[in-house]
């Protein structure tokens, strides 16, 4: 017998009889965003509990596409892949300081049989640094950058949107370790360019935006988003700046120069909001400010309370907010009660006016003169009050969200909003995690140096929604070919009744996927060709094909393309040459 086998292995026919038998008529009620809904009539994912989902043979051969072209980039990025456990020690946590901070409640944790401390990962910070520490001695082995594909769970309080906010996901994470500062700024840029070309890979409307670091920590943060109005984020931008609202600033304003009024207290009957404060005394909301009264991190600050001031018709940032000293993380309001005993007065009636509390008033509310506010009396206000003559002291933040036309903090132009899907994160984490873990290697004078790192995250199965926001319509999915579950469709007319079209139409299934190409054939006997079109349609193969004995009558296929929805008849023999250039050109 030699080494001739025994069996000729042919590559088995993709069938829709397999692939399709999951479509759904209806979805249930929590379905709340395109893609949610189409991947859940298409029979790609099922949910089995709140925010964790199968994947179905159709929607997994996406999935894998989408994971293929990030790790396509990330190779040739320079990084190294490796895989590190879902299941975490509670005690590298501990060494990092996270084990009792991180996002309190989205961390599972858990004891083994032994009591030992565990957790399921939700990031891998603490797990590649104790990795680092025992691999890298020498900093010739730097700069390093190692990534994973993997699952990752949150325990998200509220899971909704599908695949957008899941607790269970899989996502490509990326760490990278540095001996100083400028290889870090350096690997850092090299992963804005390995995003963008992965985005651009799969042909995405996108924007990179400064961010806050969040949770993970460091200093230099990007958020990478896919525009889309179903976006959980809102982004800033002009023609030279984009940053989300969190991070988002304007110009500071220039201070108003008018001459000082007399501060005089008013009183204002039932009136505890500033436009019903506005509204009463005749004056714009821009001319007033606004007092919250929010818990400090400790008593050092007066009675543990601290008083932040807005322009009436600003609202808070709650992110800029956290970063100034003294404050509760997350950011805490006082109750009632506390705002009572603190000040004399309930909300809607505090003023920075002789208030006793540390005091940070944000850029565009210390602008203003001649200003309306809380007189820390119930039902009364001050007008005329300005800010050196009637609160000495007093401290200038960031505290607020930018508005659309604020003028760009770059001076190009005035900021104009988007929402967006954050699908990557990139961040300089510096000594964050390898100060307190002792990650260190030796230097040439055999000197032991702390490591900078950089951490690099993208949301694969996310990735895969976010496509489908921008590529959808009222008919279903349409699936850029690249990440497309198969190329072409042959959808077959009564091939149970005509030996004709069962022959060309599996005629053409071969020599398309002897030709690269990837195929699905319906052959389900059961369904009429409306029922197939409309499938075909929902799952959004690019292009179709029908085969039918009227088209054979004359030699021709009918061609659809999903995208334009342009339609043409094909010459038999034309097909392949035809569809195989069209795939190639478009992948």
């Amino acid at each position: 017998m030699g080494n001739t086998p025994s069996n000729q292995h042919t590559q088995p026919v993709m069938k829709a009889s397999q692939y399709l038998i999951s479509t759904l008529k209806e979805v249930p009620s929590d379905a709340e965003v395109a893609s949610h809904i189409l991947l859940l009539r298409a029979g790609f994912i099922r949910k089995i509990a709140s925010g964790i989902y199968n994947w179905l043979p159709m929607g997994f051969r996406v999935l894998k596409k989408v994971e293929a072209i990030v790790r396509e980039e990330m190779d040739a990025s320079g990084a190294l892949e490796v895989i590190m456990p879902v299941v975490q020690p509670g005690e590298l946590w501990e060494e990092s300081g996270r084990w009792g901070k991180y996002d309190e409640g989205l961390l599972v944790k858990f004891n083994d049989r032994h009591q030992r401390d565990f957790c399921l990962g939700p990031t891998h910070e603490e797990v590649i640094t104790e990795l680092a520490r025992n691999e890298l001695r020498s900093h010739r082995q730097l700069p390093v950058n190692l990534y994973q594909i993997q699952t990752k769970f949150r325990d998200e309080t509220r899971p909704r949107f599908g695949l957008l906010r899941a607790r269970e996901f899989v996502m490509k994470d990326a760490y990278s370790f540095h001996l100083d500062e400028s290889s870090l700024d350096e690997t850092y840029q090299v992963m804005h360019d390995t995003y963008s070309r992965i985005l651009d890979r799969l042909k995405l409307e996108y924007r990179a935006v400064l961010a806050d670091s969040g949770s993970i920590g460091g200093n230099a943060s990007m958020e990478f988003h896919v525009l889309a109005d179903s976006g959980e984020d809102v982004i800033a931008f002009s023609s030279s700046y984009a940053a989300n609202l969190e991070k988002a600033e304007s110009i500071i304003p220039e201070a108003e120069t008018a001459d000082p009024l007399p501060r005089t207290q008013v009183d204002t009957p039932g009136m505890h909001t500033i436009n019903e404060v506005a509204s009463f005394l005749k004056v714009d909301a821009t001319r007033t400010v606004k007092t919250l009264i929010i818990k400090a991190d400790n008593e050092d600050s007066g009675l543990g309370l601290v008083a932040l001031v807005l322009r009436g018709d600003h609202q808070l940032n709650e992110v800029k907010a956290a970063h100034l000293p003294g404050l509760s993380t997350p950011i805490t309001f006082a109750n009632d009660a506390e705002v009572h005993a603190a000040t004399g007065a309930d909300p809607g009636s505090v003023g920075p006016v002789d208030l006793g509390l540390t005091c940070y008033v944000d850029h565009s509310a210390a602008a203003l003169s001649n200003f309306v506010c809380g007189a820390n009396q119930n039902d009364v206000h001050l007008t005329g009050v300005n800010w050196q003559r009637d609160v000495p002291a007093y401290q200038v933040a960031d505290l607020r969200n930018v508005v659309e036309g604020d003028e760009s903090p770059d001076g190009q132009g005035k900021l104009t909003f988007k929402r967006g899907i954050e699908v990557g994160h990139i961040f300089q984490l510096g000594k964050k995690y390898s100060d307190p873990m002792k990650a260190t290697v030796l230097d040439d004078n055999g000197k032991a140096v702390t490591m900078m790192m950089g951490c690099y995250g993208m949301g694969v199965t996310r990735l895969v929604a976010a496509i489908l926001e921008q590529y959808h319509d009222n008919r279903g999915m349409v699936w850029p070919t690249i990440v497309a579950p198969f190329h072409v469709i042959i959808i077959p007319i009564n091939a149970h009744k005509s030996p004709e079209v069962a022959k060309v139409a599996d005629d053409l299934y071969r020599k398309l996927e002897a030709a690269g190409i990837e195929v699905l054939l319906d052959d389900r006997d059961g369904h009429r060709p409306g029922a197939k079109f409309a499938d075909a349609e929902l799952i959004g193969i690019p292009h179709r094909l029908v085969v039918g004995d009227r088209g054979l009558s004359d030699g021709v296929i009918e061609y659809a393309n999903r995208s334009s929805g342009e339609s043409e008849h094909l010459p038999v023999g034309d097909v392949v040459t035809r569809l195989t250039e069209w795939v190639n050109s478009d992948r």
